[in-house]
């Protein structure tokens, strides 16, 4: 329990009345230049007085917004009683990574989305309050393992260590199988460690979280590439394994098939945050990884890879950074969080704005400038978003030596190019039973990315959970 004296109980009316609790943050310029966590979070006062504006509806529309099923208003009363650790605890029953969700996860569109206070008001601030006790349990030192059931004596092989795979092998553990994750890079995390800045979500909070996963027993074996070390058949043939769940993501980077993308300085964005986030390219020298001197970076593209991309380039020297943009700031998909941050940091936004091409120096080969054309907005496109017309005869260039794309990426091909009864759609994601995560494989089901496309970190795992419950069914009857 808090030693914190808890506030007198609320009644509606005056729960309805209380403001949304503001957190602290580093002052914008300041935090452009710098690779440190931009919200500091809240403290236990506001987390208590938080989580007492909830009206803990009959029917709380909350948890439907939930991808992973998070009992929101349990949680949520814990925190108002300042019983922290059964708010961890019953976070926990659901999803093992709240310090990670609570950073990352879209929860305006989701969960406070549906939030009944947000109808008339600012909605409770629930990703807030799960970062919160996901920091708070890390910090006390009070976190707790989950319990695992007995061993079953079956064998789960996880190809991925993202959000999806993670948080299947939790569960797969919790029902005592022996699990163990594959993982191509060198440390575990996939997106959540190579793919978001450090400023949004610190290595060392993915470290603290996966080393609760591996703390049930889930074995995570790094540098091996399946389909190159292993395959799918051999994983199920020759060792051991009763069932296969892929969860390899969405990394292969989409460009926009313009003249001069081989031009040096143009990078994906990908490869941008990659070199960066996990080479260590912002720590050069101590690194030996560089990143070339930026001057004018400009981000092609308007989610929120697109933003992490933009506000890493200030972070990392850039003069000036800018986003290119073909529709307006209303149609931008990233979260209004991201956006506001970048704007207060500096970046430049160039809406209705479209790459033709990227113009070299013609004797050294480097980006010099970005050819443009200026757009209008049409009628809604299939997207709803209005569908952006070009201006007749409104070229015009911008000077810059950095380049990176940033829209979108595609499931790497090498799980389907190397296991030819897996099916695949024109896009190269694998074909999986909506409902039961099943692949056309048999003992093999997939989720996250390289079922959806590039999409959010909840998602994959509700994809990773509802694949481990149809995993265990599988184990249990061996039924197809």
């Amino acid at each position: 329990m808090s030693d914190k004296k808890l506030p007198p109980k609320m009644t509606p009316k005056e729960k309805m009345a209380t403001p949304r609790q503001p957190m602290r943050e580093q002052e914008p310029l300041v935090r452009a230049r710098n690779f440190q966590e931009v919200p500091f979070g809240y403290d236990e006062e506001q987390a208590i007085v938080e989580a007492s504006r909830c009206l803990a509806c009959g029917k709380p529309k909350c948890m439907e917004g939930c991808p992973v099923g998070n009992d929101i208003p349990r949680f949520l009363s814990h925190i108002a009683e300042g019983d922290f650790a059964a708010a961890a605890r019953t976070m926990k029953e659901t999803n093992l990574l709240p310090a990670i969700c609570g950073r990352v996860c879209p929860q305006e569109s989701q969960c406070e989305n549906m939030c009944i206070i947000g109808k008339k008001g600012e909605p409770i601030a629930i990703g807030r309050l799960e970062r919160f006790i996901g920091d708070w349990e890390r910090e006390s030192g009070a976190t707790e393992v989950p319990e695992c059931a007995a061993p079953t004596g079956r064998a789960v092989a996880i190809i991925g260590s993202g959000p999806a795979g993670l948080a299947c092998a939790a569960e797969l553990a919790r029902a005592g199988h022996r699990v163990v994750v594959y993982e191509a890079l060198q440390k575990p995390g996939g997106v959540l460690r190579y793919g978001i800045p450090e400023f949004r979500l610190p290595k060392a909070i993915v470290d603290a979280e996966i080393e609760l996963v591996e703390k049930m027993g889930v074995e995570i074996r790094c540098n091996e590439i399946i389909g190159m070390t292993d395959t799918i058949d051999e994983l199920l043939d020759e060792e051991g394994f009763d069932a296969v769940f892929v969860a390899t993501g969405a990394g292969l980077p989409w460009f926009l098939g313009i003249p001069g993308e081989n031009a040096l300085g143009v990078y994906s964005a990908n490869e941008f945050l990659t070199r960066i986030n996990l080479m260590g390219a912002y720590r050069f020298p101590e690194y030996d990884t560089p990143i070339q001197k930026l001057k004018v970076a400009a981000t092609i593209g308007g989610g929120n890879v697109a933003m992490d991309a933009a506000r890493t380039a200030l972070r990392v020297g850039a003069e000036r950074s800018l986003i290119i943009y073909r529709r307006s700031r209303e149609e931008l998909p990233a979260r209004e969080e991201e956006i506001h941050h970048a704007e207060q940091e500096g970046v430049e936004f160039h809406f209705l704005t479209n790459p033709l091409e990227l113009l070299a120096d013609e004797k050294t080969g480097w980006l010099r400038a970005l050819k443009c054309q200026r757009m209008e907005l049409g009628e809604p496109d299939a997207s709803g978003r209005r569908r952006p017309i070009p201006v007749e005869g409104s070229e015009y260039e911008i000077p810059l030596n950095t380049a990176i794309i940033a829209i979108g990426n595609a499931p790497n091909p090498l799980i389907p190019r190397t296991t030819p009864d897996l099916e695949v759609t024109k896009r190269g994601q694998v074909t999986i039973d909506q409902e039961t995560m099943r692949t056309s494989k048999r003992g093999v089901f997939a989720g996250g990315d390289i079922v959806r496309g590039a999409a959010t970190v909840i998602l994959a795992m509700g994809d990773g959970r509802r694949a481990a419950a149809h995993i265990n069914e599988f184990l249990a009857n061996g039924e197809w």
